[in-house]
């Protein structure tokens, strides 16, 4: 809370008449960023031309965003401030499972992934992998680049899902674009 304080040049006391306490804060803030990630989620997949450009898409801009997040951030939710935990579960569960499912299935409609694919077991995977990262007992962050885990398994997992034609696809916006 002094942090908090510090950074927006306030007291902690100005602090507490909006807020009971700081698990109020770190819910607000946990709510907020996840409306902001549905709000580009939604605007991201209203304006891509395919599911390949979604793709790219919304993995840079939630690559974008996570970069900035230290990687204790997860698992401090889980452990101290089980509200937003919860919000954050809650969110990953319907939202995003939702948008990876949606995807799939929008890539096998229009032939870019393989039509043999179950999107619900791979809207699963997808959820636990992009979770994953955050695992610093996995990934330790003195033995593991967040970016680089991040790349790999997003590459891993869109190169298991393409066709031939979604492959080229994919090529043709790795030479125009980046995932960084």
């Amino acid at each position: 809370m002094d942090e908090i304080a510090s950074e927006l040049g306030i007291s902690k006391k100005t602090i507490y008449q909006y807020f009971k306490d700081k698990k109020e804060v770190v819910y607000e803030v946990t709510k907020a960023s996840l409306e902001e990630e549905k709000n580009i989620i939604e605007e991201t997949t209203q304006r891509s031309e395919n599911a390949i450009e979604e793709l790219f898409l919304i993995s840079q801009r939630i690559r974008q965003k996570h970069l900035q997040m230290n990687p204790y951030i997860l698992s401090d939710l889980r452990k101290y401030y089980h509200n937003a935990w919860q919000l954050f579960l809650n969110f990953k569960k319907e939202m995003f499972h939702d948008c990876i499912k949606n995807l799939i299935d929008k890539g096998i409609k229009e032939g870019y992934f393989r039509p043999e694919i179950n999107s619900e077991i791979l809207t699963v995977m997808r959820l636990e992998q992009a979770q994953m990262v955050f695992d610093t007992e996995l990934f330790h962050p003195e033995k593991f680049e967040f970016k680089e885990v991040q790349i790999q398994l997003l590459d891993h997992f869109v190169h298991g899902i393409l066709t031939d034609s979604g492959r080229a696809l994919h090529a043709e916006y790795l030479k125009n674009q980046t995932y960084a």
